[in-house]
């Protein structure tokens, strides 16, 4: 059998969150699906060679997404609700990469995700473009999940 790279082209967005309609979840991109490990750098006395580099945990940038600017949406309310009245509710969510089929090629789960951002590209009267919004979470940790 041959196998192929998955194209980055065909995904879903899936929140736990309730209330949510489908159309909430519909994304033209979706980017920071990346993690990096910090280190600690520790001298050894006598040793003036190198440094000792040593991990300490991982650390994640912030969960993009965006499309289309959607009015009175559930995902609003939801990032409403943490800026403006400070009523934090995390959830979890899961980026999947489909197939062809429309089957999960692979995933990724963002564990107690919180909004850090949201915002809405510029209007411009000499411009025929759709507004897109672009919204930033937060979260404690992600992992591949196997699907």
């Amino acid at each position: 059998m041959v196998y192929y790279p998955p194209v980055g082209f065909h995904f879903a967005v899936v929140f736990e969150l309730p209330g949510l309609a489908p159309v909430d979840t519909n994304f033209q991109e979706v980017g920071g699906l990346d993690a990096a490990m910090e280190f600690e750098s520790v001298r050894e006395g006598g040793e003036n060679r190198f440094v000792h580099r040593l991990p300490t945990q991982p650390s994640y940038g912030n969960l993009i997404l965006k499309r289309g600017m959607l009015v009175g949406s559930a995902l609003y309310e939801w990032f409403h609700d943490a800026m403006y009245d400070y009523n934090f509710r995390p959830i979890h969510l899961n980026v999947v990469l489909l197939n062809g089929n429309h089957q999960p090629v692979s995933a990724w789960r963002f564990v107690n995700a919180v909004p850090a951002k949201w915002s809405v590209s510029s209007l411009n009267a000499e411009e025929s473009s759709i507004v897109a919004e672009t919204i930033e979470l937060s979260y404690n940790y992600m992992q591949r999940i196997t699907v």
